[in-house]
């Protein structure tokens, strides 16, 4: 196992942490946010955190004062903040732009301690993209214009696009899987920003997209399957990490090309170890090399690692 922190932010940074919270720069802006394993004390004074934050978010609290059971909550702004403000991600010949909003679950619109995990798919050898069947006909942006074979990645949960912007501008032929259309639509506008094209976009639950492209014998040279610990797809389907995980994985492992791929599972539920992560993988995939696991990070300002989620990925 090998724990991975991105070293390479410029437009990011743990500021400090602490106290169940985080302090973070996004850009020229600083955010305050929970962070339940921030079970350390601050390296700072509250009076110092008050001073630096441009925004604090605070989780709704029910009738009895007690945090209610939704992620939802509201953010307190001290200095004003635009409706959408970008930050940039500039490492060697990967630059990538993302677009942010505070939102009431608390995110921004991009998981900063990923970045490795980007440039490691950077890396990954590229194969020469496939010929582009055009889109069938009525099919809008559940058309396959652009899929698997040969050079084909597939992000399956991938919210704004960090994974897919990387694999587009390493070469790949992209396919962006996603259940909620507004978070899909912020991904094209990354895209854009990042000068980046044809990503081909899928609004539908990742689970049924995956068990259908099962069925129709589909095949893809990458895999990223960056789940939540639950959700719902457009339709209401209900996803639970801890009871279709493994289903998940196993379904990915058909997917994937025998040889010349790739694979990457990040977690970020707690409970769940980077262990339990590479057992998944290993109990579903043969013919692996160069398999690598453990936790996601990145260090504050004092040295302190906060831990972000686990990963495991490999190639073969």
């Amino acid at each position: 196992m090998g724990n991975l922190s991105p070293a390479h932010w410029q437009d990011y940074e743990i500021i400090d942490s602490g106290g169940h919270e985080k302090l973070e720069r996004f850009g020229k802006y600083v955010l305050r946010r929970p962070e339940p394993q921030a079970l350390w004390p601050k390296a700072l004074t509250e009076a110092e955190w008050e001073k630096l934050s441009d925004a604090a978010f605070f989780r709704t609290k029910g009738k009895e004062g007690k945090l209610s059971a939704s992620e939802r909550g509201e953010w307190k702004t001290r200095s004003k903040i635009p409706e959408q403000w970008s930050i940039l991600y500039d490492h060697d010949s990967l630059r990538l732009v993302f677009n942010l909003r505070l939102t009431s679950f608390g995110h921004v619109g991009i998981f900063p301690e990923q970045a490795g995990n980007w440039e490691w798919v950077c890396a990954s050898p590229t194969p020469s993209p496939s010929p582009l069947p055009p889109p069938l006909i009525g099919e809008g942006e559940r058309g396959r214009g652009r899929r698997g074979g040969a050079g084909g990645v597939l992000n399956l949960f991938a919210y704004t696009g960090g994974f897919s912007l990387a694999a587009r501008a390493a070469g790949y032929d992209v396919v962006h899987v996603d259940a909620v259309r507004n978070v899909v639509n912020r991904a094209k506008e990354n895209m854009v920003a990042s000068h980046l094209d044809q990503i081909h976009w899928i609004v539908e639950d990742a689970f049924k997209f995956v068990q259908r492209e099962v069925r129709r014998g589909k095949k893809y040279t990458g895999i990223i399957l960056d789940p939540p610990a639950y959700g719902r797809g457009p339709e209401g389907e209900k996803w639970l990490l801890s009871e279709q995980i493994d289903e998940m994985v196993k379904l990915c492992s058909i997917l994937l090309e025998p040889e010349k791929s790739f694979f990457i599972l990040n977690l970020y539920s707690m409970g769940f170890s980077a262990t339990i992560a590479e057992n998944l993988v290993l109990s579903h995939f043969s013919g692996i090399r160069e398999l690598t696991s453990g936790e996601l990070y990145l260090p504050d300002r004092a040295g302190r690692k906060l831990p972000l989620g686990v990963f495991v990925r490999f190639q073969r």
